[in-house]
């Protein structure tokens, strides 16, 4: 066989190929291409969700979807990730947006699958006074129902409400508030303000778990059951001096009496803090084996620490000002990280599509 003739054979054979698997060629070139969901695939950072107004907090139900809320009193249902553009919103009632209050936290009892309970962290008004409080409902489809007071009696104001929920590893409700920009009230142990609380999952035996803070925004366990939060320092003129702490159950972290390295018998000093030239305005809190990752508002970045015993060593940024700032930090379902953008309120500079959810795999985070 000539050089062309061979040719022409190979021609005819690959032709012959391509016919008889045109259909699933056509079939694969059609394939519609779905958000890569797991961190193997992902390859840097990825915005799920988009146009949103002062997201708060994230979780997911069970079937995927994530739950959201909004400062301004929105309870979104968002999902699944392949279509983040399909929501339904859930106005909850009584919510009072007033400066850095409004709708907060979310949580999902432990045994969510089986009651279908759902705990949100809200600001309201009673007369005269704002008040933050811990509703909890039944999240029945799109609607939420049997509405029940968990928690009531902290005091709100514009500014230090705290507001984050979390369950912990003894199944219990861990709650963070603020002072309410009435500094003593950290320190008195007869309030619930500027203080960690711990309740049953139906509301019985309150009690404050620690107390002297200022406004905790984020709460986590390490692989040893630990306990750490994160901490607003002073703001205006005096800022600096934010904290993260590791929280011993009934201790006081000190506020307003010290701040920063300071001492005072009696008082716990932070596993990390600030200093005075440097703001971060911590606020959600993931915890990988020995790594702690926080969020930053004013410090608009992504911050990485190693727990060593007690302490916190090696602070690394991520994506310094890229996003702007930043709130929520989650672990979602398939291992990768989820945070929020805090842009629209009030205290940031607005980018096109703002507020986002953004998913990074942990390999795009520490090859930074």
């Amino acid at each position: 066989m000539t050089k062309v003739g061979l040719i022409a054979a190979v021609l005819g054979i690959v032709a012959l190929v391509i016919y008889f698997q045109k259909d699933a060629l056509i079939k694969q070139a059609l394939k519609p291409r779905v958000t890569p969901t797991t961190s193997e695939e992902s390859t840097g950072p990825e915005v799920v969700a988009d146009n949103l107004n002062i997201p708060w907090e994230i979780r997911w139900l069970p079937d995927g979807r994530m739950l959201v809320t909004e400062r301004p009193g929105r309870l979104l249902i968002i999902g699944p990730l392949t279509d983040a553009q399909d929501r339904q919103v859930i106005e909850v009632g009584g919510v009072v947006h007033a400066g850095e209050g409004g709708l907060l936290g979310l949580a999902l009892h432990p045994n969510f699958t089986a009651n279908n309970q759902i705990y949100l962290y809200l600001t309201a008004r009673e007369g005269d006074q704002l008040v933050n409080r811990v509703e909890r409902y039944q999240l029945e489809g799109n609607t939420l129902i049997n509405r029940q007071v968990i928690v009531e009696g902290i005091l709100g104001n514009s500014n230090h409400d705290g507001g984050r929920l979390d369950f912990g590893p003894d199944g219990k409700l861990y709650i963070s508030t603020g002072d309410a920009q009435e500094q003593d009230l950290a320190q008195d142990t007869t309030s619930l303000n500027g203080k960690i609380l711990r309740v049953n999952a139906d509301g019985s035996n309150l009690e404050v778990y620690s107390y002297g803070h200022r406004n905790v925004q984020g709460l986590a366990w390490d692989s040893q059951g630990r306990l750490w939060a994160t901490e607003h320092g002073p703001s205006g003129t005096a800022s600096g001096f934010d904290e993260v702490n590791l929280i011993v159950p009934g201790a006081n972290y000190g506020w307003p009496n010290i701040q920063g390295d300071e001492t005072q018998p009696g008082m716990i000093t932070p596993a990390m803090q600030s200093g005075a030239d440097d703001t971060w305005a911590p606020a959600g809190i993931v915890i990988v084996d020995n790594r702690l990752f926080f969020t930053g508002l004013r410090g608009a970045t992504l911050y990485e620490v190693e727990i060593s015993g007690d302490k916190l060593v090696n602070l690394k940024r991520h994506f310094s000002e890229e996003f702007g700032r930043l709130r929520a930090l989650r672990t979602g379902p398939d291992n990768q990280l989820y945070l929020t953008t805090s842009n629209r309120d009030g205290r940031g500079a607005v980018k096109a599509g703002d507020d986002k959810i953004i998913r990074l795999s942990f390999d795009t985070v520490l090859g930074q």
